[in-house]
């Protein structure tokens, strides 16, 4: 059986934001314990050899909080540490062949910055998508300028699949993208960043 999207809160990891006093670990489980139902190893700068021990602590971090771990881009890795599922960007394998790899019980996330991008990562097998940026952000400042509400909106209406907004999102945003038909939010910097990654992300998932 495949697995469900049955998340909403998902924590997208990038250990330069970290505040002083946490590492990586320390921030992520302080945010599960806010109430993150699902984290994306993305640290895209390390070898696999130091991406493993660090996908290992991750899933049993997860495990205990009963959240979900999604590895970006490695399906190797994903398998190795029996992940929930991978996550695809612009220059990964294409989404059907992970599909193929993977089989139906791992979840296929695809980020998307378009209505063409989701529908075809529908197409090819995702289970989910990300889609931005929403606001404006510097770690997406890479893929234009910020969507905004309206180009949320329009990409919620036409999905057939889950769409998690992304970029840019604060807690004060938060209720606003909610009703533009997310089925979900995505988070980096509004929680890593945060000297208090349980709070920040218990704000969000209140």
């Amino acid at each position: 059986m495949p697995n469900p999207v049955d998340f909403k809160l998902y924590l997208i990891t990038d250990r330069t934001q970290v505040a002083a006093g946490h590492t990586l670990c320390s921030a992520v489980e302080a945010a599960l314990q806010g109430g993150v139902q699902a984290v994306q190893l993305r640290e895209k700068d390390l070898p696999a050899a130091e991406l493993l021990p660090l996908a290992r602590q991750l899933r049993d971090l997860t495990r205990r909080h009963g959240a979900r771990l999604l590895i970006n881009d490695r399906v190797d890795l994903a398998l190795a540490v029996h992940a929930d599922g991978v996550h695809l960007g612009g220059r990964s394998l294409p989404t059907d062949l992970v599909r193929r790899l993977v089989g139906p019980e791992l979840l296929v996330g695809v980020s998307t910055h378009s209505c063409a991008e989701i529908s075809r990562a529908a197409e090819q097998g995702a289970d989910f998508v990300t889609f931005g940026p929403v606001f404006a952000t510097p770690s997406k400042a890479a893929f234009g300028p910020p969507q905004g509400l309206e180009a949320l909106a329009e990409a919620c209406r036409g999905s057939a699949l889950p769409v998690f907004a992304l970029g840019g999102i604060t807690a004060e945003r938060a209720a606003e993208v909610m009703r533009s038909g997310a089925a979900g939010i995505a988070l980096i910097t509004a929680i890593l960043a945060n000297p208090d990654p349980r709070s920040a992300s218990s704000t969000f998932a209140a």
